[in-house]
């Protein structure tokens, strides 16, 4: 049985992580959450978003690089995933330590959006680039697509019968949820259906303390069974608005970060869009997906766009994504491990 060091900092990370572990039976080691066995320190450590949210963790991933580039001489393989800030640091730590270690970085560095210059960190220090959206071999010339773990992920498909209900989903990290629950709770005042809050498990018994008041809202821990039972969802920029894409839930994104953050971002990242689903019908040159709302938001229009969508549409947008992304990555994954 094949030892591999693992980095998996975020709960997105985790959740892609099982399902590779579903496939083989290895035995790791490294950061990872604390279901899958006993990690170095519990991944949930490092849940944070924003230039400013990380300072105060620069001194604990520091030390967490060392001692992960240590124990990467008693392993087979090392699994990089996603977390480039830290990832890129430790592949090269470990290069430094131990050079002929197999580093296979899963979910790479999102150089399509900024940050270039990690191509050639990626190239020096990393042995196999496992990536997971088809634009990207314009990139990774030498990578292999592994396919989406979305779809390994989500089986099941919504139909295009009413729900009576309409998602929301404020993100994940606690200043996404701050900046978008306000938003959310006026838009609810104004919907006549039933309001679906979707909240992470690990916030289950810190709700009132990181959403504040959810009393209009029904309150359910799981995202893809919210999305699959709504008729419309008003979703946080990050990967649960390609979940929404590919299950068929009609959605715009929204996002708000601290205004600062916002212009640093807008310097750097030269995208016409940030939904995921949008750059790959972009890429593909299908157009635009899904509407976004960056920053500012208009409540009498983020209506008009619930009222005006069209299921049967936005379907046949979902099944051409999933064409493109053609079919899950785990199995793929599991194969690079074991070999």
């Amino acid at each position: 049985m094949n030892k591999i060091l693992i980095s998996a900092l975020e709960p997105s990370a985790n959740l892609h992580l099982g399902e590779v572990l579903k496939r083989e039976k290895f035995e790791i080691c490294g950061i990872f959450d604390e279901h899958f066995g006993k990690p170095v320190i519990s991944a949930n450590e490092f849940n944070v978003m924003g230039f400013f949210d990380v300072i105060p963790k620069i001194k604990l991933a520091k030390e967490m690089i060392e001692k992960l580039s240590d124990m990467a001489g008693e392993v087979d393989k090392v699994l990089l995933i996603d977390a480039p800030s830290f990832n890129l640091r430790l592949a090269k730590k470990i290069k430094e330590k131990h050079p002929q270690k197999e580093i296979i970085y899963y979910i790479l560095p999102k150089v399509w959006a900024w940050k270039k210059g990690r191509i050639k960190e990626v190239n020096k220090n990393v042995d196999k680039k496992a990536y997971i959206f088809p634009f990207e071999r314009e990139i990774w010339k030498d990578g292999i697509y592994v396919g989406n773990p979305l779809l390994d992920e989500i089986k099941e498909f919504r139909d295009n019968k009413e729900k009576g209900n309409i998602a929301f989903l404020p993100g994940s990290r606690k200043s996404e949820i701050k900046s978008l629950m306000p938003v959310f709770r006026e838009l609810r005042k104004k919907i006549d259906k039933n309001a679906i809050l979707a909240v992470p498990e690990v916030y289950k018994d810190k709700i009132e303390q990181i959403y504040g008041d959810v009393s209009g809202f029904e309150v359910v821990f799981n995202a893809k069974e919210a999305l699959l039972e709504s008729d419309f969802a008003y979703i946080c920029s990050g990967t649960a608005t390609l979940e929404a894409a590919i299950i068929g839930t009609p959605f715009v994104l929204m996002y708000k970060a601290r205004e600062i953050e916002y212009l640093i971002a807008k310097m750097f990242v030269k995208l016409n869009y940030v939904g995921l689903a949008n750059i790959i019908f972009e890429r593909e040159g299908l157009g635009e997906f899904h509407k976004e709302y960056l920053q500012k938001f208009d409540i009498k229009k983020l209506l008009e766009d619930m009222q005006s969508s069209d299921i049967v549409k936005f379907q046949e947008k979902s099944k051409k994504l999933r064409d493109i992304l053609k079919h899950g990555s785990a199995e793929n994954v599991a194969k690079l491990l074991k070999s």
